[in-house]
């Protein structure tokens, strides 16, 4: 199975959200990397045929998925970045809800509805209505609702906002296991979750594809090119105006710095062994996602 983009184009009067864009998907997990604004979401929502772009195309195995029309829909699952819940409907009663718009019925609903619910850990909850749930249960509940249909298209954005640490952890397993012969893409602000799963990572600037590579590969790039110090708080803000700073850390002794770029800083530091966070930074001068 193949999810091609061909020359993806989205203009919002005169403003290009997404820029002639072009890459295709196998099984796996890919990662969708990139500053607010820079086109990701625009683009995500083109992919599930819910924004229709300005000029090209999205194909899945060659056909164009206009064509496919119901046939494309029933292998996706998609989940944006905001969902829309019944607040009055308890948590089986909402899954049962969306089972039935996706044509599942009867005892296959419900069986699947408490696998999923068991899944995401809300099997103790299912009756509890969805106004009294945290942000996290509801994202939970989303990634429920996007694997009812069993699909294997996953368009994922920003899947783990607003989960503790144990619950993006469940979250990253889960998906690790569903991506052996599914199609994955998840943006995300939270850049170890992406390279944790991830064998790709597309990057994205200004509305156009600015590297796609393994996380492997985007580390290998920036090998060498970041460093670690322990300064002053007076020495700080010169370095914010001279250095790209990925991370600022109170020690006892002062102030940790992480730092990276191309020529090593012309002060006492260390290399250090680069994450994904320091591609980023690379990349978009330390901006924040």
């Amino acid at each position: 199975m193949k999810l091609s983009v061909h020359n993806l184009t989205k203009d919002f009067g005169g403003k290009l959200a997404v820029n002639n864009v072009s890459f295709s998907l196998s099984h796996g997990v890919y990662g969708l990397l990139g500053p607010n604004g820079a086109g990701k979401t625009t683009l995500m929502k083109m992919m599930v045929d819910i924004l229709d772009p300005s000029s090209g195309e999205v194909l899945l195995d060659g056909v164009r998925i206009k064509e496919l029309d119901a046939g494309y829909r029933d292998k996706l699952g998609y989940m944006p970045q905001e969902i829309g819940v019944y607040k009055n409907f308890s948590a089986r009663k909402f899954l049962k809800y969306i089972a039935a718009l996706k044509g599942i019925t009867g005892k296959t609903a419900d069986e699947k509805i408490e696998e999923l619910l068991d899944l995401v850990g809300l099997k103790d909850v299912g009756k509890k209505k969805l106004g009294g749930f945290s942000g996290g249960m509801l994202r939970r509940i989303g990634i429920a609702q996007t694997l009812l249909n069993d699909p294997k298209i996953l368009i994922l954005d920003e899947p783990t906002a607003g989960l503790d640490p144990q619950e993006r952890i469940r979250f990253r397993n889960i998906i690790s296991e569903l991506s052996e012969n599914r199609i994955v893409l998840l943006s995300t602000h939270i850049i170890s979750d992406m390279e944790f799963i991830a064998g790709e990572v597309i990057i994205m600037r200004n509305g156009s594809i600015l590297k796609i590579d393994t996380t492997e590969k985007l580390l290998q790039e920036v090998t060498g090119k970041v460093w670690t110090a322990v300064v002053s708080h007076s020495e700080l803000n010169g370095l914010k105006k001279q250095y790209t700073i990925g991370n600022i850390i109170q020690r006892s002794n002062g102030i940790e710095v992480r730092i990276v770029g191309n020529q090593k800083p012309s002060f006492p530091c260390e290399t250090t062994k680069p994450i994904l966070e320091d591609v980023f930074s690379y990349y978009f001068g330390g901006n924040v996602l």
